[in-house]
C-alpha cells in the first residue's frame, strides 16, 4: 500500500535524481580544472540536459508504473491509497477515490512510511514558496541565487550541484560546522570545497524570519540580511509516523520502541526511514531482508546491524562507517584514532583531490576498527573495505598485513594502520 509513488522518495526525489545532479555538476568541474593538467576546455552549462535526463531516464516523469508492474510480476498486490492500522492485525485503506477498505494480516505488518522534510519555526517560513529536496530535483530552471538552510548531506550536495551550474549559492546552518554527526576534520574539508566552488557558508547563524516578495529575504539574529530568488529547506527530516493508526494499537507517535528485530508490536515491523536508524536507502533494504527471514523462517541474521555506513556524495566524498572518534569515547570505549592523507593517488588524481583523508578510530582493548571517514574521490568506493572491517571487527593486525594495491585510494587506509 502506498499513498504517493511505489519506491519512496529514493528514485523519485533523492539519491536517484540527486546523484544526476552531482554527476553533471562534477563533470562541469573536471572540465574546469582541465587547463591545469590536461588542455583548454570550453564549458557552457546548460541545465535542461539535467533536467531531462532526471525525467526520462530517472524518474519516467515521475511515474511509478515499471515500479508497480516489478512487483505485480513478482506476485504481490499494489495497492494506491493511504493505509492506517485499524487494531490488531488491521488494515484499512484509503483509495484515491475515497472508497475504504479492511484487510486483515495472516503473518504480519510491515510499515515503511517514510521521513518528509522538517519545516522548522521561523517566522513567515510557511507562507512563503520555499523549496524541499523535490522540487530542486523537479525544476526545470535553475534560479540565479540560491539561500539553503541547514548544514546535512541534501543541503551540502544540492547547493555544491547548483552552484556549479553558476547560481550564487549561500548555506546558513545554526550549528558550528557541516555534517555535524561527522568527524570535525571531514566537516572543515566539506567547507573549504564548498567555498572553493564560491559557495558562501554561514556557520553558527540562526534564521529569525523569511520573506517572499518575488524573491525571498531571510533575516539573520546578527541583524543580517541575506536576498535570493529561491530558498532551499534542508533541516533534516520527520519520521512519517501520524495519521498511519498507532494510536488503534496503543501507540504513541513519539514514543514508538523498536526492537532490535525491527518488531514494534505483535507481528507489527517498523522499517526504514522511520525506524530511526538512518534515513538510508540501503538501511531499508537491509531492514527489508530481516523481517523477510523473520516472517519466513528463513536461515540468517533476523536482526538489524548496527555498522551503517553512509555516505555523502559531495566533491570531496564524505564516507563514514560507525562511530566518530568522539562518539567512541563517549560510549566509553578505550580508543586510539589515525590519520593519513590520499598520498601519491592524491597527488596523480590533480587539483583537489590532495585534500583528502583517511581517518581509523580503535578500541584498542579488541584491537579492532570501530568507525572510519574516507573524505577524496571515490571515498564511498573506499568505504566498503572499511565497512568490512568494522562489521566483521576484522583485528588490526590482520589489516595490517594485507597489501594495498598502489597507487589507491586505499593505500591511505595502510599508511593509517601503521599509527594504531
Amino acid at each position: 500500500m502506498e499513498k504517493h509513488l511505489v519506491g519512496g522518495e529514493c528514485p523519485y526525489y533523492g539519491c536517484i535524481p540527486s546523484k544526476i545532479m552531482l554527476r553533471a555538476a562534477e563533470t562541469l568541474a573536471e572540465a574546469r580544472r582541465a587547463e591545469a593538467i590536461a588542455g583548454d576546455v570550453d564549458v557552457r552549462p546548460d541545465w535542461r540536459r539535467v533536467a531531462e535526463r532526471i525525467s526520462t531516464e530517472a524518474t519516467d516523469g515521475w511515474s511509478d508504473t515499471a515500479a508497480v508492474i516489478r512487483l505485480q510480476q513478482a506476485g504481490a498486490t499494489v495497492l494506491h491509497g493511504h493505509g492506517r492500522l485499524a487494531g490488531p492485525h488491521q488494515v484499512e485503506v484509503e483509495h484515491p477515490d475515497g472508497r475504504t477498505t479492511r484487510y486483515s494480516a495472516r503473518t504480519g505488518i510491515i510499515l515503511n512510511p517514510g521521513t518528509r522534510p522538517a519545516l522548522p519555526t521561523i517566522d513567515g517560513l510557511a507562507a512563503t514558496p520555499y523549496w524541499t529536496n523535490r522540487d530542486a530535483v523537479q525544476t526545470r530552471t535553475l534560479p540565479r541565487s540560491l539561500i539553503v538552510l541547514g548544514g546535512g548531506a541534501t543541503a551540502a550536495e544540492l547547493a555544491q550541484a547548483i552552484a556549479r551550474f553558476g547560481a550564487d549559492v549561500t548555506i546558513v546552518e545554526t550549528g558550528t560546522r557541516l555534517l555535524k554527526r561527522e568527524e570535525p576534520e571531514a566537516s572543515e574539508a566539506l567547507r573549504m570545497a564548498l567555498e572553493n566552488d564560491g559557495i558562501r557558508v554561514l556557520l553558527g547563524s540562526h534564521t529569525m524570519r523569511v520573506d517572499y516578495d518575488d524573491a525571498f529575504t531571510v533575516s539573520l539574529r546578527d541583524g543580517a540580511l541575506l536576498h535570493a530568488e529561491r530558498l532551499l529547506l534542508a533541516t533534516g527530516r520527520t519520521p512519517n509516523l501520524e495519521d498511519i493508526g498507532l494510536e488503534t494499537l496503543n501507540l504513541a507517535p513519539e514514543s514508538v520502541q523498536v526492537g532490535d528485530d525491527l518488531t514494534i508490536g505483535d507481528r507489527l515491523w517498523l522499517i526504514g526511514d522511520a525506524a530511526g536508524q538512518g534515513a538510508y536507502t540501503h538501511v531499508s533494504m537491509h531492514h527489508s531482508e530481516i523481517v523477510h527471514r523473520q516472517i519466513l523462517g528463513l536461515a540468517g541474521q533476523t536482526t538489524a546491524s548496527p555498522v551503517v555506513p553512509r555516505v555523502t556524495f559531495t566533491d570531496p566524498e564524505i564516507a563514514a562507517v560507525g562511530f566518530t572518534e568522539d562518539q567512541a569515547r563517549a560510549s566509553g570505549l578505550a580508543v586510539a584514532s589515525a590519520h593519513a592523507d590520499l598520498g601519491s593517488r592524491g597527488f596523480t588524481h590533480g587539483e583537489g583531490a590532495r585534500a583528502g583523508f583517511v581517518k581509523l578510530v580503535a578500541d584498542t582493548q579488541r584491537q579492532a576498527l570501530v568507525g572510519a571517514t574516507a573524505v577524496g574521490p571515490y571515498a564511498g568506493e573506499v568505504l566498503s573495505m572499511l565497512a568490512l572491517a568494522v562489521h566483521a571487527e576484522v583485528p588490526i593486525a590482520k589489516l595490517k598485513s594485507m597489501i594495498y594495491a598502489y597507487p589507491t585510494f586505499h593505500r591511505a587506509v595502510s599508511a593509517a594502520l601503521t599509527d594504531l
